[in-house]
């Protein structure tokens, strides 16, 4: 049986102003540092055996606060990035309509469509069941890529919810078919400002 810990990044400036970020590398600000910090502790006295991340910055380095308390190594894999965005990564919702109208969303913009997110992600997520059989395996990364794997391994739970940032999903590996354990869980942010996105 194995054990997979996925987790979403903390905030960045691009979250709170609700603009597309994508694969565009943006960083933590100040309170996607705390959610991590506080996501680090949580995880301390919590038994895994390695940690993958996304290479965009803000993914690995929410990876990293976990690896320094716990002392190990994060693994970057490319297909743990955010669904590439096209022309619409930067942009909030206004400005993409004030550019190309109401039906913004259904013009070809260059954005990866949900079907080649979600097979990133289960690729990756397979390669974990065969390379580590039996273990516990922690991996960070985006609110689309998660929400679109999760959807594929999971299409038996509620999974509607929108995944928060540090929130933790931990899935279990047993008899071919997986199980959800704990869905979009932030209990480790109990007690600091709302200001998630």
């Amino acid at each position: 049986m194995t054990v997979v810990g996925l987790i979403r990044h903390g905030l960045t400036d691009w979250n709170t102003e609700k603009r597309v970020q994508g694969q565009t590398d943006i960083p933590l600000n100040a309170f996607g540092r705390k959610q991590a910090e506080l996501l680090s502790h949580r995880m301390k006295d919590e038994d895994w055996d390695y940690i993958y991340a996304s290479d965009l910055g803000r993914a690995h380095e929410t990876a990293s606060y976990i690896a320094n308390v716990k002392q190990m190594e994060v693994t970057t894999d490319q297909r743990l990035r955010e669904m590439f965005c096209g022309q619409i990564e930067g942009t909030t919702l206004e400005e993409r309509v004030a550019k190309w109208g109401e039906d913004w969303s259904q013009l070809d913009l260059g954005v990866e469509t949900h079907q080649q997110i979600a097979a990133r992600g289960v690729s990756f997520i397979q390669d974990v069941i065969e390379r580590h059989p039996n273990q516990k395996v922690l991996i960070v990364s985006h609110g689309a890529l998660l929400s679109l794997t999760l959807m594929d391994l999971i299409p038996h739970e509620n999974i509607e919810a929108h995944i928060h940032n540090t929130s933790v999903t931990t899935l279990q590996h047993i008899n071919s078919r997986w199980e959800c354990l704990k869905y979009n869980c932030i209990s480790h942010l109990d007690g600091l400002a709302p200001e998630t996105v």
